[in-house]
C-alpha cells in the first residue's frame, strides 16, 4: 500500500505533466485533463490498435455515447498521467472503463 507522501507525489507529479501539456498548448483556460474540449482529446489521447481495439469493442458493448467516449478518453490520459506514461496504454483504458457507473436495469 503506497503512503500518502507517495500519491501525494505521484498527484502533484500528475498534475505537472498536465500543466505542462496545456501550457504550450495556447489555450489558457485548459488546466487539466478534465478541462479538455474534443480538439483537445483528439490530440492528447491517441490510441495505439490495440486501444482503438478496446475502445471499438466498448463502444458496441456499452453502447457508449459519444460524451462517454470523450470522459473514458480523458480519464484514461489522467490515469496514464498518474502512470508516468506518455501513451496511453490498454491497462489505463481497461482502468477507465471500469469505473465507469453502471445502470441499473429492471
Amino acid at each position: 500500500m503506497e503512503s500518502s507522501q507517495t500519491i501525494r507525489a505521484r498527484l502533484q507529479a500528475a498534475r505537472n505533466i498536465q500543466q505542462k501539456r496545456f501550457s504550450g498548448n495556447g489555450s489558457s483556460d485548459i488546466i487539466c485533463n478534465a478541462d479538455m474540449r474534443v480538439g483537445e482529446i483528439r490530440q492528447f489521447c491517441k490510441l495505439q490498435d490495440e486501444g482503438q481495439s478496446l475502445m471499438r469493442a466498448a463502444m458496441t458493448q456499452l453502447n457508449l455515447s459519444a460524451r462517454a467516449y470523450h470522459r473514458i478518453l480523458k480519464l484514461s490520459r489522467t490515469i496514464a498521467d498518474l502512470a508516468g506514461s506518455e501513451e496511453i496504454q490498454s491497462a489505463h483504458l481497461a482502468e477507465a472503463l471500469q469505473y465507469r457507473p453502471k445502470i441499473m436495469m429492471g
